[in-house]
């Protein structure tokens, strides 16, 4: 289990970390504004199926996304989402065109984003989702 968000843009699972406060579930409530569907907030269980990782939320927690200020939302949801690509809010992205850096969960590579201030992140995100390539991606 790790401590995050998650959504889904179709197929393609998009893991949200970064510390307390960061902004996780917000960056989350925007890309569903924008057509994601909540998969888990706070807490995500990361289990490797064959080549690829799957996200899914603790059966407690399934289907409820923290809106700061507003309470617990519930929401449709995705059971499970394979795992594309990962964002770090607590990582500075180093200028406007960062070099490529990726995380491992269970010794598989993920594309990372360093996403802090980045702006129009969860528009860059769902337009990912929907098969735009990182450069350097296969």
């Amino acid at each position: 289990m790790v401590h995050g968000t998650c959504v889904a843009v179709g197929e393609v699972g998009v893991l949200i970390q970064g510390p307390s406060g960061a902004g996780k579930s917000g960056l989350a409530l925007q890309m569903i504004a924008l057509g994601a569907t909540l998969v888990a907030d706070d807490q995500v269980y990361l289990d490797r199926v064959g080549d690829t990782v799957h996200a899914r939320a603790p059966k407690a927690l399934q289907g409820l996304i923290e809106a700061r200020g507003i309470g617990l939302l519930s929401l449709p949801h995705q059971a499970h989402v394979a795992l594309h690509h990962c964002i770090d809010l607590s990582q500075d992205p180093g200028g406007r065109l960062p070099k490529t850096r990726v995380v491992e969960h269970f010794g598989l590579s993920f594309p990372l984003i360093a996403g802090l201030n980045v702006p129009n992140l969860a528009a860059s995100m769902m337009i990912l989702g929907k098969g735009a390539r990182l450069d350097g991606e296969r």
